[in-house]
């Protein structure tokens, strides 16, 4: 199947693209038998070669960017470790957030599967924002209680750890739904089987990078897929979510963000 990606920006050196849940970035142990990856698409798409300039999570979507040649990908991907290219995410996780937290807890990298005798590596930094846009109460027993109680938050990483958001929200007790490997299973279930939600909720949703060019800053904002817009209207939340993110729902859903979800298949490897 051919599928063209929705781009999000492109000049004669960058282009944002609003990755789907499901959508291996580059060719992965993840998956052997995937035949599909963004990079391919992209280059196929644009009928020239695209640099990958940082990563999602495979069931992660939203706002990823390519260099247009490998000059400029040394150029942004250093941007990315001198910390300058910030990075905001949507998730709906289990239970009540508290209004903000700033949390600075370092973490080792997850020990690779796929990789034969990996040791267990020492933890590096990694500091994340997290902000309560909104909250639900659904009269539903899911656990131990008679209703169910979930949040939309806003994640700002400051660093860029494998898996980093994902790990921090289950330090916090707070699991994104659908994630197969630090979420609750109960809970992602009911989403699945229920609301028609059978994907990591997890979304890239702004991203603001200095333009190599120029300097200035770009910021480019990725429009939640149809699961995504489907919650915010049942749980009553699109006039909470940020502005620049509300604003994108007045355009219609790309084709291509339905196309990737994989339910047989829900790990990953790729850094946030």
């Amino acid at each position: 199947m051919s599928t063209a990606l929705e781009i999000l920006y492109q000049d004669e050196v960058l282009v944002v693209i609003n990755k789907p849940s499901g959508l291996l970035v580059h060719r992965s142990e993840i998956d052997r038998h995937e035949t599909r990856f963004a990079l391919q698409l992209l280059r196929d798409q644009l009928g020239q070669k695209v640099y990958p300039v940082h990563r999602l999570d495979k069931p992660t979507s939203g706002a990823l960017a390519f260099a247009l040649s490998s000059e400029m990908a040394s150029v942004i991907t250093d941007l990315w470790r001198q910390r300058q290219v910030e990075k905001k995410y949507l998730a709906i996780v289990r239970g009540w957030m508290p209004e903000f937290i700033h949390l600075d807890k370092p973490m080792a990298p997850p020990v690779d599967k796929y990789a034969k005798h990996e040791k267990v590596r020492e933890e590096q930094e990694a500091i994340t924002d997290f902000r309560c846009l909104a909250t639900v109460e659904i009269p539903v027993e899911i656990d131990k209680y008679p209703q169910s109680r979930y949040s939309l938050v806003e994640a700002s990483p400051f660093t860029g750890r494998k898996h980093q958001i994902r790990r921090h929200l289950k330090h916090l007790a707070h699991p994104i739904i659908g994630d197969a490997r630090y979420g609750k299973g109960r809970h992602s279930r009911y989403f699945r089987d229920h609301l028609n939600a059978p994907r990591l909720l997890l979304h890239a949703s702004e991203l603001t990078v200095p333009h190599p060019l120029t300097g200035e800053n770009l910021t480019v904002t990725a429009p939640p897929d149809a699961i995504f817009r489907d919650l915010m209207n049942r749980f009553g939340w699109s006039d909470q979510l940020p502005a620049n993110v509300a604003a994108s729902l007045s355009h219609d859903v790309h084709p291509s963000m339905n196309c990737f979800l994989n339910l047989t298949n829900e790990d990953d490897e790729e850094a946030e």
